[in-house]
Order: structure tokens, then sequence, then C-alpha cells
């Protein structure tokens, strides 16, 4: 374990929100660049899941990019986002939260994409909840890599009721690591999200921009379509469904302003696949409505979405079926 600090950052224990909100630290110091040049790199958002990694890269890049829901296993691809502040382009990484759980074929996949986000990436932002830290963040925390900067994101801070119980909370985390930076935040705070652009800054290597200055995603349209798809699909079936089905497009065409959509809920039972459908298709009609409606906001066009309920039994265990449904 490296050298930790003998004592945390202190945090004033009766401060407003907004001044606690502020404090940062931790162990190490930025690279030195020259500051003339252009300052470019990739930041991978890491944690378990359901600790908010998704809202955090949609604040910052200042659009939705990634999907968000309260059921865990949401992401399951690697989101790349992009946000240009000045002379710096930060390009954030949003991986699945890492599986501890339910040893299918698609859950192997998600970790090796947490695995290979991080293989590539000049900093890491290690996400947990405030105040919190459990097993699961004790799995995520062993894998990251020694010879990267890991700066310590503690969200939800609006959540802790004492600010004093952060001095022990952070000392306790320091010694599972030398982070190299702490800052608590919420990740749906302007101001903290702001902040943590300002933080970031010196790690980003000196060097030209991977993306052109408006640029917010990597990621297709069609992309895009199916993962919003998803995500009502998600919010609207609550706890009923089961987190392995997934949205595969059959079609994706455009017709000067109109995009035509066709896609399919791949689920792994006949009685998944009511739940979806709901009384008098109602609940299906539903989620063709809400993603029909965002869709037309992110696209900037009129969409025209088609959906269909199908089953596929076994196919979260089917390594074959992963790479058809566009699992890398």
């Amino acid at each position: 374990m490296n050298n930790t600090p003998e004592s945390p950052p202190e945090l004033p224990s009766e401060a407003p929100d907004d001044e606690a909100a502020e404090v940062q630290g931790g162990a190490g110091e930025p690279p030195e660049y020259d500051s003339n040049g252009r300052r470019c790199g990739l930041l991978a958002i890491v944690g378990r899941p359901n600790v908010g990694k998704s809202t955090l890269l949609n604040a910052l890049v200042g659009q939705k990019v990634s999907i968000t829901s309260r059921k865990a296993q949401t992401t399951r691809h690697r989101i790349t986002g992009v946000r240009t502040v000045e002379d710096s382009q930060f390009v954030f990484v949003d991986t699945p939260g890492f599986q501890t759980k339910h040893g299918t074929a698609l859950n192997r996949n998600l970790n090796r994409t947490v695995l290979s986000s991080l293989s590539d990436v000049d900093v890491v932002l290690f996400m947990v909840e405030a105040c919190r830290f459990n097993t699961d963040d004790a799995k995520v925390l062993s894998l990251l890599p020694e010879h990267k900067p890991v700066i310590l994101i503690a969200n939800k801070l609006d959540a802790v009721n004492r600010r004093a119980d952060m001095v022990p909370w952070l000392k306790a985390m320091q010694e599972r690591r030398n982070f190299t930076e702490f800052v608590p935040l919420s990740a749906q705070k302007p101001s903290d999200v702001e902040r943590l652009f300002a933080i970031l800054k010196p790690y980003l290597p000196e060097q030209d921009w991977f993306y052109e200055e408006d640029a917010l995603t990597d990621r297709s349209d069609r992309f895009l379509a199916s993962e919003i798809i998803r995500e009502k699909l998600f919010r609207l079936t609550g706890d009923e469904l089961p987190y392995n089905c997934t949205v595969v497009i059959d079609k994706f065409e455009e017709e000067g302003h109109l995009k035509r959509i066709a896609a399919s809920i791949v689920v792994e039972r006949d009685a998944h696949k009511g739940m979806i459908i709901g009384g008098g298709g109602e609940r299906l009609k539903r989620i063709g409505s809400e993603a029909r409606q965002e869709l037309e906001t992110l696209m900037d066009s009129k969409v025209y979405l088609e959906l269909w309920v199908k089953v596929r039994s076994g196919w979260a265990d089917s390594e074959e079926h992963l790479r058809s449904y566009g699992y890398e």
C-alpha cells in the first residue's frame, strides 16, 4: 500500500453546504506541463453500480449521452462524452458498474469493458457515495491501476447530514489508497461540476484535441436511440422486469427532417414480454411515446418509432447473441 498523509484535509464541520463542497485535497501533484499549448486527455469514470457515474457524465458534457435509471446494470457500454473548455478538451469515459453478481456472459462482458477502459486513460475518477464504502466499492478499487492518477469523487454530498462525519471517513479512505485528489460533490449541482473541470485540467497531457470543439460524444444517433429506448423501458417497468433485456435497432433511416426507427426489445421469457406490453399494449405505447419525444429533442428532428418485443431465451449468457446485439 502506498504511503498516506498522517491526516486528511480538514473539513469544516459547521460550514454551509457551498463551503464544504469547495474542499479538495489528497496526495500527489499534477504533472508539470507548459501551459501555453492545448490539453486533451481521457478520463475514466468508474465505480460500483448506481453511484451516479452516468449522471456525472451527462452533467460534465452538458447533454445526455449516457442513460440513467435506478436499476443496476443500466450502463452496458463504454460511453464517451466530450467537453471542450477554453484550451482544454476533456474526453470522459463512462463505464458499466463493475459486476460482482450474476455470473452470466453479459456480466463478464461488462467487466471486460471496465477493465479495458482503464488501460488507456490518463486519469481515473473513482466514484463512491460520500461517507459510504462497501465490498462492491472495494472490489472496484482493487482493480484500479497503481501507476495512474486516481481521483476520489465523493458523490451525493447533499445526502450527508453531518459534515463532521467526512473527516474519519476520508482518513479511512486514504488508508485504502493514496488518492491524488479528493473531491466531494453533488453530480446534480452545476457549480460542483464546473469546479471539477478546474481540478482535472492540470492532469490532462499537453497535446492536440481528439475531437472537434463542439463534439459531445463519439456514439452514433443509432446507438443513442437504442439507449434512450432502454432507459424508458427500465424506468417504466421498475423492479418488475429483470435487468437482462436489451434493445436492438432493426432500422434507422433518414428522410430529410424525419428519422424512421424500428427497434426490437429482446427479453428472455414470455412473461417478460407481457410485462413490457402491458394491458391492451398501453405500457409499450408509453415506452415508445416517451422515447420518441426525447429522441426528437436530442436529434432535433421528427422521429417515427416502431417497437416490437421479442423473446430470445438465454441471450444474456450467449457470447454469440451478445456480439450480434452490439456488445463489444
